[in-house]
């Protein structure tokens, strides 16, 4: 059992009258309490301000404050309310009983009382009062540890999470640029020959046509058949365009293999414009718009930035998820936008004045978001979106990224109407 030790307690004792007063004053410090007196309702609340005692015993009948508004206010004070108060009176009607309980004192003691039981009151309400303290704190200290430990599993959960999507989107990026390079690249080369074999067949029918003008019936009937000049000056075009369409092809299977490239154990230097276009690249799609959506225009404004030391592909998905969060914001209202106000994203990368670090500011003049919002964006399992619609981890995993991966920061700065921006900061080391 805890046992409270009389040296340790403060009480205050309130009472008007002095004989009173200085019975239970002498009781309590040959028991070995430190006391305080008041003789009345200001001065006891004037001295629980200087001083707060661990008890306090309250005498009902007092002039001008009486015990019960006393007890009111101390009551009302969040700085004084746990404080045990055991009213002290002569007044023993069952109502003033009930309206001093209700006032939220812990007893009642009538008057004339005896020492032996004061006391053993007193040391069983401080002992409860020192059991609920440290009930508190067990409390307290548990409900911290949980809560670390909940985060901890959290970020445990969204760092598999994401480990198995980037390992999964990985193998299958490398499968897919694998197979689609080998074709690509046999149709990219024999282009060129394409083209070189055709221009020697137009030149050997220019020759043809130099030295036999006038060709017979069924040759020149196959002439006029096929519009022999439109074919012979359309083809190189064709050929050209293919050409464009098949590097297009190569370039998107580069920029998969630059956005979804496997990270090693140690950070590497890495071009931060490659892995944003890549990103853009994927997302293209969702940026062209469509029959009920108009397109969103992206703005670049690159500054001149140094190789950075980082995880290239878990950066790229932070990016990724920043950039999908900005088009999804887009999306939300077809109706503020126009051909005169356009959906857009801008994108604009820099040095700080100290260059010691990397910025690289996302902005949308999408829908915005509350201050409330914003204080929760990057909590794990927060989102706005319906059911289906969003996970919640998006944001929290780019926020893991870059605070916790790369030492980095990531703010956003928002308003309702007026759209959001994603600040990124990067140490350039």
């Amino acid at each position: 059992m805890l046992h409270t030790s009389p040296e340790n307690n403060l009480i205050l004792v309130v009472d008007d009258t002095l004989t009173n007063l200085e019975i239970i004053s002498v009781a309590l410090i040959d028991s070995g309490f430190t006391v305080i007196t008041a003789i009345n309702g200001e001065q006891a609340i004037q001295q629980i301000e200087s001083r707060l005692p661990d008890l306090i015993l309250l005498d009902v009948m007092m002039p001008r404050m009486d015990g019960f508004e006393t007890c009111q206010k101390i009551k009302a004070n969040p700085l004084t309310q746990d404080i045990p108060v055991i009213f002290m009176t002569g007044i023993t009607d069952t109502d003033s009983k009930v309206k001093a309980l209700n006032l939220g004192a812990i007893d009642y003691i009538t008057k004339p009382f005896q020492k032996e039981e004061v006391l053993a009151r007193i040391q069983t309400h401080l002992q409860l009062r020192n059991l609920n303290k440290n009930l508190e704190k067990i409390v307290a200290e548990r409900t911290a540890k949980l809560d670390r430990t909940l985060r901890e599993l959290q970020e445990f959960q969204v760092q598999l999470v994401k480990q198995e999507k980037m390992s999964v989107l990985g193998q299958l990026v490398t499968g897919i640029a694998h197979e689609i390079n080998n074709p690509v690249s046999c149709i990219y080369g024999n282009l060129g020959h394409a083209l070189t074999y055709f221009q020697n067949l137009i030149n050997l029918i220019e020759l043809y046509q130099k030295n036999y003008p006038e060709p017979v019936e069924p040759i020149q009937d196959a002439i006029t058949a096929m519009d022999l000049d439109y074919v012979c000056d359309d083809l190189p075009n064709l050929i050209f365009a293919m050409k464009e369409g098949i590097q297009r092809i190569r370039d998107i299977s580069n920029g998969l293999r630059i956005f979804s490239r496997a990270d090693t154990e140690n950070k590497v230097e890495c071009n931060i414009h490659e892995g944003i276009d890549s990103t853009l690249l994927i997302l293209k799609h969702r940026l062209k718009g469509s029959e009920i959506s108009l397109p969103i225009e992206v703005i670049k404004d690159y500054g001149d930035l140094p190789l950075i030391e980082c995880f290239p592909g878990q950066l790229n998905q932070a990016f990724m998820n920043i950039l999908a969060n900005a088009v999804d914001a887009l999306e939300e209202s077809n109706d503020k936008y126009s051909l005169e106000q356009p959906k857009q994203i801008s994108i604009c990368t820099m040095l700080s004045e100290d260059e010691n670090h990397v910025l690289i500011k996302i902005k949308d003049n999408g829908t915005g978001m509350s201050s409330e919002i914003q204080q929760r964006i990057f909590e794990y399992l927060f989102t706005t979106k319906p059911v289906g619609k969003g996970t919640g981890l998006g944001l929290a995993i780019a926020h893991q990224i870059i605070v916790q991966k790369h030492q980095g920061n990531l703010e956003v700065n928002s308003q309702i109407g007026m759209g959001s921006e994603f600040i990124i900061t990067i140490p350039n080391s």
